[in-house]
């Protein structure tokens, strides 16, 4: 196995591409022997390569040399976790191919990127060297999140045990409930792209408007701006129609 030098590690923390990249060759035997683990599940091996490589960059930059570890130890948990996180995230759902290609080439960049500047690549950026646009590569990102099943039991102080399934009955006028989701439904299909997934991320998978400025490559004040005027888009139409 082959014993990585502190020298090489801290120019590689410091963002050195050279030796991260000199580190993961070295380490590309360590790699394939933990994705070969994860093989005949349906995901070709050089896309669970990239996603270790992810992992194993992620351990680099978390390593303290002063520790009396081998890197090559210390990083196997981190490349274990990052295939698993992405296997559990495929979810249940089936994802297009065409989507699953695209995640393919985004995981690569965001590899790449990480390895080079030490640092997350923005959704603008991958836009731009993809040439695709921010929506789809959020689409795509999207596309790994863990679905929550209704079935799935929770405890905590709200379901204590039970599954969400069993607390969707709260006594309130649940036909009123289901009309107006189905006219907030049809008035989410109504808007553009990016104003669909402005609303998508800001009140369906609850994201900050840093967080959906950082997902967009726009700026929260543009995140800000653009929501306001969709809900007052909104807002202005349900009257409209009441």
């Amino acid at each position: 196995m082959y014993d990585t030098r502190p020298e090489d590690i801290l120019k590689a923390q410091n963002n050195n591409e050279e030796s991260m990249s000199k580190i993961i060759e070295k380490n590309s035997g360590l790699l394939w022997s933990i994705v070969k683990r994860f093989l005949g599940r349906g995901y070709d091996a050089e896309e669970l390569y990239q996603i270790a490589c992810i992992g194993f960059i992620k351990s680099v930059k978390r390593f303290d040399i002063t520790l009396n570890l081998r890197l090559s130890t210390y990083a196997v948990p981190y490349i274990i976790g990052e295939i698993k996180r992405f296997i559990r995230d495929d979810g249940p759902i089936k994802v297009s191919r065409s989507i699953k290609e695209l995640l393919y080439k985004i995981k690569e960049i965001q590899r790449e990127y990480l390895c080079k500047k030490g640092e997350e690549i923005t959704i603008l950026e991958i836009s731009k060297k993809l040439k695709v646009s921010k929506e789809e590569i959020v689409m795509a990102l999207e596309s790994e999140r863990e679905v929550e099943s209704v079935d799935k039991e929770i405890y905590d102080n709200k379901y204590n045990g039970e599954s969400k399934i069993n607390n969707i009955s709260n006594g309130k006028d649940e036909e009123t409930i289901l009309v107006n989701k189905i006219c907030l439904g049809k008035m989410i299909r109504e808007l553009n792209k990016r104003e669909q997934e402005i609303i998508l991320l800001r009140y369906f998978r609850e994201k900050t408007q840093s967080q959906v400025a950082k997902r967009l490559g726009i700026t929260q004040v543009q995140v800000s701006r653009i929501e306001k005027k969709i809900l007052f888009k909104m807002k202005e139409k349900l009257f409209k129609e009441s």
